[in-house]
């Protein structure tokens, strides 16, 4: 009975989808007081909003798309206001066209602002998209204007964000923003955290002759911590940096197939302990791909190179920050848990059954249905 109480209590929250999160791409441009922008949002994200699939055929094509244009548009303009501390802008779509992103496909709605003053600053950014549908989506904005430019995240249902164009800028703000945004994206990754929570539930535990056996002490297993979670972040860091630096991109599908693959073989590991020695090399080498997931949060942002490399930074702070958190959480009770009979059965066992169970439902459904 504990086994099974323990098997949900591990796996509960990762029944949660754990697909890239919820984004869209705003891009504002600013010149000579003229307002012009670009807006991606996720095909499937509008088709649960408002229904863009007529026939129910699980296709949506260009017709069914073009006849929702009217309703699509009232929609989307009506939760972005853009303004000046003296007037509100009116939106005039000018184009549509559907585009590709590293996770399906995207609508892109091109479109002229009219504010009624020359000038634009400051800008006020009122953003409300999916705020009634989804509390973890977020829009990422990159802001042009003249030959300067800004990124910044935002979040439905905040305050409006105001943005001082003339004002000599700090690279802090930006950064702040991408840290904010790595902690919240490592939090609500569960797949990262199950591979994470994978490695190091038998931290605290030793495997000798073909049996579990708690370790020594406190600070044997916090060296076997260090090592697996330096390993992780090394490798993450590495392939983070190089797609979102745009230098590689790899299908989202085989990206995200294979981060499934790697919860199962690491939950796996804890089952029939193959790779005992080497869960430090298991976190390397999965690490690599778990990064790529980890920036497709920024790669289809188009920010220009000063803007990515400091956007790059504050996400990359941000997850090492959230996953530093959960580990000085964890740690310590999987210690102290360690120490009772239990733990072998109900922890090491029965959690990493569920893990791998859940991470092979998400592995199917990557492989097979995730667009």
């Amino acid at each position: 009975m504990k086994n099974i109480a323990c098997f949900f209590l591990c796996v509960w929250s990762a029944l949660a989808s754990a697909h890239k999160p919820s984004d869209s791409y705003l891009s504002i441009n600013i010149q000579a007081g003229h307002l012009s922008g670009r807006w991606d949002i996720a095909l499937r994200d509008l088709e649960f909003a408002i229904g863009l699939d007529n026939n129910d055929d699980g296709a949506i094509t260009w017709g069914e798309l073009r006849s929702k244009t009217p309703e699509l548009s009232q929609y989307v303009f009506s939760r972005l206001q853009l303004s000046t501390p003296d007037n509100t802008c009116s939106h005039q779509q000018t184009n549509l066209k559907v585009d590709g992103h590293t996770d399906g496909k995207y609508v892109v709605l091109f479109f002229n602002s009219l504010c009624g003053t020359p000038t634009l600053d400051p800008l006020i950014v009122d953003y409300r998209l999916f705020v009634d549908l989804d509390p973890q989506h977020r829009g990422l904005l990159n802001l042009t204007y003249g030959n300067a430019s800004s990124a910044a995240i935002l979040v439905p249902g905040q305050p409006s964000r105001i943005f001082d164009i003339s004002a000599n800028h700090t690279p802090w703000a930006e950064i702040s923003d991408f840290i904010r945004e790595g902690i919240w994206h490592i939090w609500i990754g569960y797949d990262h955290i199950l591979f994470l929570f994978s490695l190091l539930i038998p931290s605290v535990m030793v495997f000798e002759g073909a049996r579990w056996y708690p370790v020594a002490t406190f600070k044997v297993a916090l060296l076997d911590v260090v090592k697996v979670v330096t390993a992780f972040t090394l490798a993450h860091s590495i392939t983070l940096s190089i797609a979102a630096l745009g230098y590689i991109e790899l299908p989202s599908r085989w990206v995200e197939s294979v981060i499934a693959a790697s919860v199962i073989l690491a939950a796996l590991n804890n089952l029939v302990p193959v790779f005992t020695g080497k869960r430090t090399l298991l976190a390397f080498t999965f690490g690599l791909i778990h990064g790529f997931g980890f920036a497709s949060v920024l790669a289809d942002l188009g920010l220009k190179e000063s803007s990515r490399l400091w956007s790059l930074l504050g996400f990359n702070l941000g997850v090492e920050i959230g996953q530093l958190a959960l580990v000085v959480v964890f740690l310590p009770v999987a210690y102290k848990l360690s120490r009772y009979p239990l733990y072998k059965p109900v922890i090491l066992k029965s959690c990493s059954i569920g893990i791998a169970g859940v991470a092979s439902l998400w592995l199917m459904e990557r492989a097979f249905v995730f667009p």
